[in-house]
């Protein structure tokens, strides 16, 4: 099993990182700020004007660890990597699969399986949590009706059919989204999605936990020899981490979405940390960055039942065990692909 090794995030603008023998050191205005042993990460991510050395690239690469850069806001800009991992036979079998509609169906559809369940699941906690909450029946109707959805996609369905149900799904799942929403509701509303930009506070909070899943789920498929950049339900397009996202749908309720639900309305994050720039796009201050990064932290240590493995990993864990297991399923070791649905 991998070792849940540290991320390192680095906010600070102007900071610059540098090698220090097999350490990452961390300069900010000529003074050294931090120095992190390399065996200790998994990863380094970098938002905004944050530099590094060229010999801490190479340390870095030597060493598996990612290396990725993101603007302030959170938007991906360029990841550096070493020698490519994993023999090319599974990466060949990877892109044979793609190619193929009805093996990239047959993918497609155990991700929006557990995407679909995981979603009617945290209503359902919703629920739970607070049994007299504003909007009950309206997000019991939208659980039913995900229910539905769940049970049509048991049987096998053609791509675009698939595409379809998911649209469907994330529709009625984010049309009770604001109901979730029980603290600061003034601050924190929900309207639907918006992406690029994100339009108000809560949607620049998603996409900012959206970002850092995806970062983490590239580097788990890279880890085990697969190619981030060829999916299945998301097909390709020049720079954009395809199967990364592909898998992504199913953690995201689960990891981004609970947590950033648990952040609003445990008043862990405010207003006051967010700002609307000129073109319009919210983003968040460093403060609330730093505070948003330390709660992902700590949700990736908290240990769940793996309903495969029906071990207890830390849910930091998972993106590794899911590429894990989609590379078990395409070398033929296992009958299908077993996605991630949380109880």
């Amino acid at each position: 099993m991998k070792q849940l090794l540290n991320t390192l995030y680095v906010t600070t603008q102007g900071a610059y990182l540098a090698k220090d023998g097999e350490t990452v050191q961390v300069r900010v205005e000529h003074e050294t700020r931090l120095r992190v042993p390399i065996h200790t990460l998994g990863s380094i991510v970098c938002f905004g004007q944050v530099s590094c050395s060229p010999p801490l690239m190479g340390l870095c690469a030597e060493n598996g660890v990612s290396l990725a850069f993101f603007s302030e806001n959170g938007r991906f800009v360029a990841r550096v990597q070493g020698p490519v991992s994993g023999n090319v036979l599974l990466r060949r079998e990877q892109y044979r699969r793609s190619e193929s509609q009805e093996h990239s169906a047959t993918i497609a559809r155990s991700v929006v399986i557990a995407k679909v369940a995981n979603c009617r699941t945290v209503l359902l906690r919703a629920l739970r949590d607070k049994p007299e909450c504003v909007g009950k029946s309206s997000i019991e109707a939208a659980a039913l009706r995900l229910a539905h959805l769940t049970d049509t996609l048991q049987v096998q369905r053609p791509l675009d059919t698939i595409r379809g149900h998911e649209g469907d799904a994330a529709r009625v799942y984010f049309d009770v989204f604001d109901h979730l929403v029980t603290e600061s509701k003034e601050e924190f509303f929900f309207n639907g999605r918006s992406r690029r930009p994100p339009l108000d506070n809560l949607n620049a909070l998603l996409s900012f936990l959206y970002t850092l899943v995806t970062h983490d789920m590239a580097s788990a498929l890279e880890g085990v020899g697969l190619d981030p950049a060829v999916g299945y339900l998301h097909r390709d397009r020049p720079g954009r981490p395809s199967l990364a996202l592909d898998m992504v749908e199913e953690l995201r309720p689960v990891i981004a979405d609970r947590l950033a639900l648990s952040l609003i309305n445990r008043r862990q994050v405010r207003a006051g940390g967010f700002r609307k720039s000129e073109t319009g796009a919210v983003v968040m201050d460093d403060e609330t960055r730093k505070e948003v990064l330390v709660a992902y932290q700590k949700r990736k240590q908290e240990e769940i039942l793996h309903p495969f493995l029906k071990e207890r990993v830390a849910f930091g864990i998972v993106p590794h065990v899911q590429a894990l297991l989609l590379a078990r399923y395409l070398r033929g070791d296992l009958d299908g692909y077993p996605s991630f649905l949380w109880r």
